[in-house]
């Protein structure tokens, strides 16, 4: 095997190299939130509303499966063309995004583009840890993790600015020079280093049945609670073929010679601890962060421009977290106390969002949203470096593509049972909020506008509802109707959408609690160990150092079974 990157490149090569792949990174990630200012546009010349959320979807299901697989793959046959393969293929599906003739074919070119994102997703922080060991790596992990939240700052922005002063399809079109310019520095810059021996090979039928388990199982829960019931088939059914692909993905990975997904990883209790805790925090963040648009909008009444600036400082806290965060564990070796304040943060970030009511300022959420931010910044970095530190360096990629996967689930199994429960909360206030008169006399049409709350969103509905619904129904009454339902409305969906947040708070907690398992390992200094040899380890915050007396000698490391055998990864 080469000797690693971290050993035989020079700083200033890694830094350029660094550069690219942040480049890269920061162009999938942009490009989950470029396209949502231009959507009205593109659906008004493409037709097609009732594909709107395909657009994220396809994207989100290609990105969140391949990120598994491909980390698997960088493993055993290295990370450059994947990683350049990636950029390819995201390029190819903005290019041809954006000659789209029709929703369909948007659709199916975002799906592409979502593959592309997906290699480079399971790459960019696999890539960082070849150039960088554990022990100076959290600096440089803190920056990728500001890298998305940069993206999700700069995207609408842009999306915004493209749309109304070029065309939409330039959304996508932007995407070509930055992404050859990162292919050019990758390609040139970055050695073709292996990332396994020659005897070991992908498990193609594993990848097939993860990726069968992955893409139902996703789309049901996008569906649930928000265009289907839990019980409707278009849920029961994906879910169902999920769990039986997923019984099958065990029974073949159990039996594999080189599995996509080693359970055997899963006895080193730091790594577990990593990714349940990504887990849990990707339910909670996710949960929490979804619904502060609706609030400001459906029931504060703020524009859309109002609304997404309260996300502004949650991503600037992000972005200063997760550097503050990286240049902390890199100088005390310790992330495991990181970890727990940042969840204690975020938590208190989510409570004091559940205490916004209907006469909340706009200040208010922006100062609430930017403790959130702060609190995820000092966790999902801290998180990565964690599992990847847990186990051998060729595993690099299997640990940091499982620790964003399980972020992705995370977040999309708590988006849909945090939307089933306001739709069912909202449906309860309502049933008791609503002017009896309307509750008597409104016919079913009626009371079902009155149950979705995005109609509070478009000011021309509202009036819509107003001239054609109320005034019809009930004549003169409805000048005092209508806005007493409308205000109960706005009443029911700040008390659904604050419940939200409390239970996401109580998630967020219950991932703090998980930190109990989570204990600091000695941050590597060097990554030679891959090749057999003693590795010189930084000593965590408040461990004993090996020459102390009475400090067990730490053996040199042994060959992988054994090592994953070990609970704790040493």
């Amino acid at each position: 095997m080469n000797a690693p990157l971290a050993d035989t490149l020079p700083l200033g090569r890694r830094l350029t190299i660094m550069g690219a792949v942040m480049l890269g990174l920061f162009l999938s990630a942009m490009d989950q939130t470029i396209v949502g200012t231009a959507l009205p546009r593109i659906i008004a010349e493409l037709s097609g509303l009732s594909l709107y959320s395909w657009v994220f979807t396809s994207y989100m299901l290609t990105s969140t499966t391949f990120v598994p697989i491909i980390g698997k793959a960088g493993d055993v046959f290295g990370r450059k063309n994947l990683f350049l393969i990636g950029i390819v293929i995201f390029l190819v599906g903005s290019i041809l995004s954006g000659v789209s003739q029709s929703m369909v074919q948007l659709i199916v070119f975002r799906g592409i583009q979502g593959a592309g994102g997906g290699f480079i997703f399971a790459n960019a922080f696999a890539i960082t840890g070849d150039l960088f060991s554990p022990a100076e790596r959290g600096r440089y992990m803190g920056l990728l993790s500001g890298v998305f939240g940069l993206a999700s700052v700069i995207g609408p922005l842009i999306g915004g600015g493209i749309t109304d002063h070029l065309n939409w399809r330039w959304v996508f079109y932007v995407n070509i020079p930055l992404g050859l310019a990162a292919l050019a520095v990758v390609a040139l810059v970055l050695p073709g280093a292996p990332g396994g021996t020659a005897r070991r090979r992908i498990d193609y039928l594993g990848s097939a049945l993860l990726a069968a388990a992955i893409s139902p199982m996703l789309l049901a829960f996008s569906w649930a609670g928000q265009d289907y019931a839990w019980t409707d088939g278009h849920v029961v059914f994906p879910l169902l073929g999920s769990a039986l692909a997923s019984a099958a993905f065990v029974v073949v990975e159990l039996r594999a010679d080189d599995p996509i997904i080693p359970f055997g990883v899963f006895r080193n209790t730091v790594f577990a601890a990593s990714v349940l805790i990504t887990f849990v925090t990707g339910m909670a963040m996710f949960s929490g962060t979804v619904y502060i648009p609706l609030f400001m909008q459906g029931v504060l009444n703020f524009s859309a421009t109002n609304a997404g600036l309260v996300l502004t400082p949650m991503t600037l806290s992000l972005v200063a977290g997760s550097i503050v965060s990286g240049q902390i564990i890199s100088r005390t070796g310790s992330y495991r106390w990181l970890t727990l304040i940042g969840l204690i943060i975020g938590a208190f970030g989510l409570y004091m969002l559940s205490t916004m009511d209907a006469h909340s300022s706009q200040v208010a959420g922006m100062r609430d949203m930017s403790i959130l931010g702060l609190g995820m910044g000092f966790t999902m970095p801290s998180l990565v470096l964690a599992s990847q530190n847990a186990l051998p360096q060729t595993m690099i990629g299997v640990s940091t593509s499982l620790t964003q996967f399980a972020r992705s689930v995370g977040g999309v199994i708590g988006v849909a049972i945090m939307g089933s429960l306001l739709t069912s909360r909202l449906e309860d206030e309502l049933a008791s909020g609503l002017p009896p008169q309307v509750q008597q006399q409104a016919p079913e049409p009626l009371l079902a506008s009155l149950r979705n709350p995005r109609i509070l969103l478009d000011d021309g509905a509202l009036e819509a509802l107003r001239t054609l619904a109320f005034e019809p129904v009930f004549g003169a009454d409805a000048a005092h109707l209508f806005p007493e339902s409308i205000a109960s409305l706005r009443e029911g969906l700040a008390t659904s959408i604050t419940e939200v947040f409390f239970l996401s708070m109580c998630i967020m907690a219950a991932a703090a609690i998980l930190t109990i398992w989570l204990r600091d390992l000695p941050l590597r200094t060097t990554v030679a160990a891959v090749n057999g040899e003693p590795e010189r380890a930084l000593p965590a915050a408040g461990a004993v150092p090996a020459s102390a007396p009475g400090a067990t000698p730490r053996p040199a490391p042994g060959p992988l079974s054994a090592e994953l055998r070990r609970p704790d990864g040493l």
